[in-house]
Parts: C-alpha cells; sequence; structure tokens
C-alpha cells in the first residue's frame, strides 16, 4: 500500500506503515512528537526525511489511528 510518500511492505519493518526509502516506521514519528519533539528536531534526527515526509506521516496517523496506536502499544511493551 502506497499514501504519497508512505507505504507498507510485508518484510520490512515488520509491515509498519514507513517512510518510502528508509526503514522509518510511521509510529516511530507519532512517538517522537508525543514525546514532545518539533518537526525540526524529528527532522534533524532523521536527516533521510524531508518536511513533506513528516506531513505524509502525520496524514497517514490520522487516517490511521487505530493502527498506529497499536503499533506503538506493541512496541512499548
Amino acid at each position: 500500500m502506497k499514501m504519497n510518500s508512505i507505504e507498507t511492505t510485508p518484510n520490512i519493518c515488520g509491515g509498519s506503515a514507513r517512510i518510502v526509502r528508509t526503514r522509518i516506521p510511521v509510529w516511530t514519528l507519532v512517538t517522537a512528537k508525543k514525546q514532545g519533539l518539533s518537526e525540526s528536531e524529528i527532522l534533524r534526527s532523521y536527516p533521510s526525511l524531508s518536511a513533506e515526509d513528516l506531513v505524509n506521516a502525520w496524514q497517514y496517523a490520522r487516517a490511521h489511528q487505530v493502527e498506529i496506536q497499536q503499533e506503538i502499544a506493541e512496541n512499548e511493551s
């Protein structure tokens, strides 16, 4: 599945939605934002990302809230 710069591939990142051309899952970015990192701090932490990648990640997270919350919960335990 592909949404702008978001894709899911079964054998990459456990099938989690991720930024195209990276192994950075959307749930990781959402977690960083919830922990208080600004978008500029996230971009500094992940230099391969663009501001557009973050816009697409937030859009995907809003459209797939249950999926993202489930992945966050699974990765916190």
